[in-house]
């Protein structure tokens, strides 16, 4: 999706919370058609993991003349991850890459030293009847010695994505390694996301089952922690990583981030991430001088804000 990095992050989106631990609550932000409630980043936390960049698009309404329709833009350094619960989205891409991402699925795109791509609603459903838009788009920084590999991009249909009943929990691994168990999508470091949602209050115990940061983002629901009650719409970040625990409420979903940190601090200008800021600018410089490959078949151009590299 397009990504409008923020220049300030109002103290009030977060607090720290005992045993080295952050909450976080969803800011607004306009992707046009609808609103989404960005996570991350925020002033006191740029990375979880490697993840760079967690957006919550929806739910939305959409149909009759209201749809997602995100033009030609670019990326550096980073991988994008897709995951919906509801809707559809069509992903086009430089490489020629079409695809439909629908509930379940997941689109991986890795731009490396540099891809474009754009983000529709599928022409099939634009149409009078409406349906809802629910879902995360993240992003993946690739360490420093992978940030210039060929651009790429891997789409992984929901029947792939592993997933289990246990404790009264249902669970779908969406990326990475946790719970004794790997998804077909690694990325390019140590990470994991994890579907994880409760039919009835139950407790999840994450001892020795993942492997790094984590951060808990509540999709629906509350959970508790350590007395602490956690709602939809917040993301609590710890860096006792495998040593957390959580009760879920009845009919709760809450999706885990996290993964061992990148060695080398990363940078955010506009779309483009990377260990050095001198790549950012070229990446900017490329991109207003027309440099960067083309989605085939589209025209269609966002100029990049002026903005400076965080």
């Amino acid at each position: 999706m397009r990504i409008w990095m923020l220049m300030r992050l109002d103290k009030r989106h977060y607090f720290k919370m005992a045993n080295n631990k952050l909450l976080v609550n969803e800011r607004q932000a306009d992707l046009g058609n609808f609103m989404v409630g960005r996570l991350l980043p925020f002033r006191k936390k740029r990375q979880v993991g490697p993840f760079t960049f967690i957006d919550h698009m929806g739910p939305a309404t959409l149909g009759n003349g209201k749809y997602v329709d995100v033009d030609q833009h670019p990326h550096i350094g980073l991988s994008t991850l897709t995951y919906l619960f509801e809707g559809e989205i069509e992903h086009k891409d430089s490489l020629g890459s079409e695809k439909i991402i629908s509930a379940g699925d997941v689109g991986f795109m890795t731009s490396g030293k540099g891809v474009t791509h754009t983000e529709r609603t599928p022409k099939y459903r634009r149409t009078e009847k409406e349906f809802v838009m629910h879902g995360y788009q993240i992003w993946v920084a690739l360490p420093k010695e992978l940030e210039d590999i060929n651009p790429s991009f891997q789409f992984y249909p929901k029947e792939e994505i592993p997933s289990w009943t246990e404790n009264g929990l249902e669970i779908k691994l969406v990326a990475g390694n946790a719970f004794g168990k790997s998804s077909p999508l690694q990325g390019f470091t140590s990470l994991f996301m994890v579907d994880v949602y409760a039919k009835n209050e139950t407790t999840l115990n994450l001892e020795n089952q993942l492997k790094g940061e984590v951060a808990f983002v509540i999709v629906k629901g509350e959970i508790t922690e350590e007395d602490h009650k956690i709602e939809a719409g917040q993301m609590l970040i710890s860096k006792t990583d495998e040593q957390c625990s959580i009760c879920l409420d009845k009919d709760t979903r809450v999706l885990l981030f996290g993964g061992e940190p990148l060695s080398d601090e990363h940078f955010l200008l506009w779309n483009f991430v990377s260990s050095d800021k001198e790549k950012l600018q070229k990446a900017k410089e490329d991109w207003q001088n027309n440099k960067f490959p083309k989605v085939p078949g589209d025209d269609t151009y966002i100029p990049i804000p002026e903005i400076k590299h965080k």
